[in-house]
């Protein structure tokens, strides 16, 4: 599924969070701060929820709530990867083995959740009513958005070109919705650039978690 379409109006306060890697911990020390209610708010992630951190599986489980709404990240592409027998080598290269250490029932519990991201869409349209906002992993890959509209699916999950033409001065809004916001790229502090936010902030390296209201 390319993409997924979300009405704000069913949810009280909405977030969205950078990558988390493995960090349960400090997301659920992060969503205590800030009352999260389980029962009528919703958050969205960027994707990258596994690999390097501590906790890959506590994340995985946030796939089963119904206050939560992921992307797919290339983390993610390169364990579904590994797990057709593709790539193992580069999943392992890139945190992914912590996945082959489990042994008896958390093995199965965590091959099952990674199946399951085959199924996350890999763009996420927020419609808040007045704006629409969009999360993707690392790209939209087009000067103007459309919902529905066919685009490389291996930029949305992998490319960092339009970050490059950010650090070089060559910045431009992506037309078609208000705002966007992606993570992939682990920086020291969220980059807000044109219509374009990178909220990656590297909580996998000791650094801060960020999360962002949008509604």
């Amino acid at each position: 599924m390319l993409y997924q379409t979300i009405r704000a109006q069913m949810w009280r306060k909405i977030w969205v969070v950078g990558d988390l890697h493995g960090c349960r911990a400090q997301l659920d020390a992060q969503l205590l701060q800030r009352d999260f209610d389980k029962q009528q708010d919703l958050l969205l992630s960027v994707g990258d929820l596994i690999d390097r951190g501590p906790d890959s599986p506590g994340c995985l489980q946030l796939l089963q709530e119904p206050w939560f709404r992921c992307v797919r990240g290339n983390h993610e592409q390169m364990a579904l990867a590994a797990l057709e027998g593709k790539d193992q080598t580069l999943w392992m290269m890139n945190g992914g083995d912590w996945f082959w250490q489990l042994k008896g029932a958390s093995l199965i519990a965590a091959r099952h959740a990674l199946k399951r991201c085959a199924e996350l869409p890999l763009i996420l349209h927020l419609d808040l009513g007045h704006r629409v906002v969009v999360i993707a992993h690392a790209d939209y890959p087009a000067s103007h958005y459309v919902l529905g509209q066919d685009v490389d699916w291996q930029q949305v999950v992998w490319s960092r070109e339009r970050l490059g033409h950010h650090q070089r001065g060559r910045s431009a809004n992506i037309d078609g919705a208000s705002d966007f916001y992606f993570g992939h790229t682990p920086l020291e502090q969220p980059l807000n650039i044109a219509n374009q936010h990178y909220i990656d902030t590297g909580a996998v390296f000791g650094n801060h978690l960020t999360l962002v209201q949008l509604q």
